[in-house]
């Protein structure tokens, strides 16, 4: 069964990313202080979350966490 949109958020804001504005419509934009770039996700809190996007979350948290 897929995550929730709702569960990624969770997992970044827990790993120290914090929302910053610039995300369009249903899409949300996430930085961390020592990872280049933005994490962006889209969908509403209640979506499944695709499968990219749990991978996209799972590299990133990793990348922080090194």
């Amino acid at each position: 069964m897929p995550r929730k949109i709702r569960q990624l958020i969770a997992d970044l804001e827990s790993a120290g990313f914090v929302p910053v504005p610039g995300g369009k419509g249903s899409h949300r934009k996430f930085r961390h202080p020592k990872r280049p770039g933005a994490v962006i996700l889209s969908g509403q809190s209640g979506d499944d979350a695709q499968h990219y996007q749990e991978k996209q979350v799972r590299r990133a948290v990793r990348e922080v966490q090194r």
